[in-house]
């Protein structure tokens, strides 16, 4: 199985299963110098582990990262940097009768039928279990981008679970760390707790929309044709677990508008160009205008569920497959740190890539 490190000049692989001894990451390209360690990772992966109340997996990990490499005294020495998060609550057993059947609506089959084997405890490679390397990783990113550029902040949160939508004139940045659904809408959150009770008791889930929002993202990051920052940033998002589409500013939307309602009017302002408008989602052409960056994606139902479904064996027999074990109702609730820790990867990656490309050097305007 090839294919297993996204980034360009900052590059991250990640490696391990659901139902392994470990997993974790190995980072290449980080600056020298960048002041690190485990605890400024940690916080971010306490955001992401299972267990934490009962709207995400029951699974209990406490998803502890070590440092095996790349810091010397506290600080990046620019070498590789090994990243290890021991498994410590697999429950194998739970997967047995799985073990001959594909789950509908799940990479089992696919990855049955390209590689010819599959780890069918928790998934293996295809289990969100193995976005905790990747949010490891990305705390390194953000520790680096703390350095780099001050000012920026990556912020991601839910905006709808179910047909449930946030409604946008409650919200509220502070709500966002007040609920267990990472939402900036105080009653969106009651109703979700309801909806998701519901579904859990019957042994259903739910799909969920997440909005990422970059704030200080310089101007200038990206490159056409192919380097698109929001190329990179729409592959970062899909590559995670159950994704199924991505958007960036306006989105789908644009299609219903008309060229003069799409168009983000540009002023002059006393520190540089101000656009009247964000509906590019703050990129023109793959590079940054300097706006806010806003990226969402929708994520597909948890697809072990409780509910019988009618599938087949991997002999090509009819049957019916209850899955049990321990799972997420949404998915998607556990999706708001991964989506941080992509973006904040993307990000830095750019801004090497245009660091080597211009040194910086921008068109002048005024």
């Amino acid at each position: 199985m090839s294919i297993n490190t996204y980034g360009h000049l900052f590059r991250v692989t990640t490696w391990g299963e659901s139902h392994g001894p470990a997993l974790g990451a190995t980072v290449d390209g980080c600056p020298p110098g960048i002041p690190l360690d485990a605890a400024q990772l940690q916080q971010w992966l306490d955001r992401r582990k299972p267990g934490q109340n009962r709207y995400t997996t029951q699974r209990r990990e406490a998803d502890e990262v070590e440092i095996l490499s790349g810091v010397f005294e506290g600080v990046t020495t620019g070498t590789p940097i090994q990243l290890m998060i021991r498994n410590t609550d697999q429950r194998s057993k739970d997967y047995g009768e799985i073990a001959e059947t594909f789950r509908p609506g799940h990479a089992d089959i696919t990855y049955w039928q390209k590689y010819g084997i599959r780890d069918y405890r928790g998934g293996g490679r295809s289990s969100a279990r193995e976005t905790a390397a990747r949010v490891a990783a990305g705390g390194v990113a953000r520790a680096a981008l703390a350095a780099l550029v001050p000012g920026l902040s990556l912020r991601a949160y839910m905006v709808q679970i179910g047909p449930h939508r946030i409604d946008r004139d409650r919200f509220d940045w502070d709500e966002v760390e007040r609920n267990p659904f990472w939402t900036p809408d105080a009653q969106a959150a009651e109703v979700w707790a309801g909806y998701l009770d519901d579904l859990r008791k019957s042994g259903n889930s739910a799909g969920a929309a997440v909005e990422l929002c970059l704030s200080g993202v310089p101007v200038g990051l990206g490159a056409p044709v192919y380097g698109k920052l929001d190329t990179d940033l729409a592959a970062a998002m899909m590559s995670i677990n159950a994704v199924k589409g991505v958007e960036i500013g306006e989105g789908m939307n644009a299609a219903a508008l008309t060229g003069e309602d799409n168009a983000d009017e540009i002023s002059m302002g006393p520190d540089g160009p101000v656009y009247g408008s964000n509906r590019s989602g703050g990129i023109l052409g793959g590079i940054s205008t300097g706006q806010d960056i806003v990226v969402r994606f929708a994520v597909k139902p948890t697809s072990s569920i409780l509910k019988p479904r009618a599938t087949i064996t991997k002999g090509g027999a009819p049957t019916e497959i209850i899955t049990k074990g321990r799972h997420d109702p949404c998915v998607g609730i556990r999706a708001v740190p991964v989506a941080e820790a992509m973006a904040a990867a993307v990000i830095l990656d750019h801004l090497l890539l245009d660091r080597g490309q211009t040194g910086g050097v921008r068109g002048r305007i005024g």
